[in-house]
């Protein structure tokens, strides 16, 4: 008699059968379980069980959203929750990390419809011309000691992240394209810190310059800050 025609095959099939209805309804269950945690925290502006939630919900992203939407939240009260989450959570880490290890991305979309500057290899290189508030922003990243980068994409990220390999990065733009940043940077064992666009599009984009320069002081000395350069622009 065959392996095929013993009830040793059955035997195996049925444990396999049994283990994949297992995992499945504890995926579900414990999908359940983040969806309820996020919604009580969304809903009472206070994070609970924050160590759990983070890996649960990118293990468990779509169906969380899923279980969110039953629960009266929409996607975008979930993404700025997440980003509110990670920020949070990756603060003290990036305070420890020497501004000079530090990097800041911002999407090119923030500048003027009438911008003079070029693209190069490593994104625009802002001419401080004051058509936009990208450029007194950039001078006082920079007097503070970040290096910043002006990007169209993605693709610009990775190339600058894998020649100047910072060890935390600021990343500013729309809403996905934080949350999604903020993913890639996990992926890479970076720290990130998301700050979201107050208008999106893709032509004069509006930012929260006074988020970016908090994003960018944390764990940074007084002594290190110039003073004429405490006030955040409008």
């Amino acid at each position: 008699m065959s392996l095929f025609d013993s009830g040793i095959w059955v035997g195996v099939m049925t444990l396999i059968g049994e283990i994949t209805f297992f995992l499945i309804l504890g995926m579900l269950l414990a999908a359940i379980a983040l969806a309820i945690i996020a919604a009580a925290s969304i809903t009472r502006g206070k994070f609970y069980l924050p160590r759990i939630l983070i890996p649960g919900m990118v293990l468990l992203e779509g169906l969380v959203k899923a279980f969110c939407k039953l629960l009266g939240l929409d996607d975008k009260d979930l993404v700025t929750f997440f980003i509110t989450l990670r920020n949070t959570m990756n603060s003290k880490a990036f305070s420890e990390v020497p501004v000079e290890k530090r990097a800041v991305f911002i999407p090119h979309c923030l500048r003027s419809a009438d911008c003079p500057a070029h693209l190069t290899p490593e994104g625009l290189k802002c001419r401080n011309c004051g058509r936009c508030a990208v450029g007194e922003n950039v001078a006082w990243l920079e007097c503070v000691g970040y290096r910043v980068f002006i990007i169209p994409g993605s693709t610009f990220i990775k190339r600058i992240v894998k020649k100047y390999r910072p060890e935390a990065i600021i990343g500013v733009g729309c809403l996905m394209e934080v949350k999604d940043g903020i993913d890639m940077a996990d992926r890479i064992g970076i720290i990130a810190v998301g700050v979201v666009n107050f208008k999106d599009g893709c032509v004069e984009t509006v930012a929260d310059w006074a988020g970016v320069r908090d994003a960018a002081l944390l764990g940074l000395k007084p002594p290190s800050i110039p003073v004429d350069l405490h006030s955040p622009a409008e």
